[in-house]
């Protein structure tokens, strides 16, 4: 009888191990985009442009670091609630596999957070918007698996394109509109 009560005091032990903290992600400055209003709002809109037309990103390695790193914040700050815990919890699921299939494509290691993995691609962006290459390199190779900067930087320059990631930001997009059409129409009755 008391091995049963010793499991349960067990399983009552791990339950009570704390957990470990929320993810969070904060974009640079100079991501701000002029008009949108919040910092998300303008990842939403960039990034849903971007993704959905493949072809702006092609041979331009600034937009496309600039797309991946509004990936990588989008799919942090939807996926813990706060201020967009009204969002459908199906956006915050297809941001983590947009945002797997773009790590693979980029070839960013996995264990990169998020931080640091918006970090490497802003720095690389504003690097490249300058025309500072050594700088770009050096800002994506410490997150690029073998072949380091200059592999990640050549993916950029040609990225495929990320179906999952066109996907799940045209869905945090019209999530997006929804919530905006919802508090229009909240407004409207009081």
């Amino acid at each position: 009888m008391r091995h049963p009560l010793a499991a349960f005091a067990l399983l009552l032990l791990a339950g009570c191990t704390p957990m470990p903290p929320p993810e969070s992600v904060t974009l640079p400055p100079t991501a701000q985009a002029a008009g949108a209003g919040d910092p998300t709002r303008g990842a939403i809109l960039a990034s849903s442009f971007a993704f959905g037309t493949p072809s702006r990103l092609q041979g331009n390695p600034e937009a496309a670091a600039r797309a991946l790193g509004q990936l990588e914040y989008l799919t942090v700050e939807l996926g813990q609630g706060g201020a967009w815990r009204d969002i459908h919890p199906l956006v915050a699921l297809e941001l983590r596999q947009a945002r797997t299939e773009a790590r693979q494509a980029l070839g960013f290691r996995e264990d990169a957070t998020p931080q640091r993995a918006v970090d490497a691609l802003y720095g690389a962006a504003a690097a490249l918007g300058q025309g500072d290459r050594a700088a770009a390199l050096a800002a994506l190779a410490p997150f690029a698996v073998p072949g380091g900067g200059e592999q990640a930087l050549a993916r950029l320059a040609d990225l495929p394109p990320l179906p999952r990631a066109a996907s799940a930001t045209a869905r945090a997009r019209d999530a997006l509109n929804r919530r905006d059409n919802d508090r229009g129409q909240r407004d409207r009755i009081f």
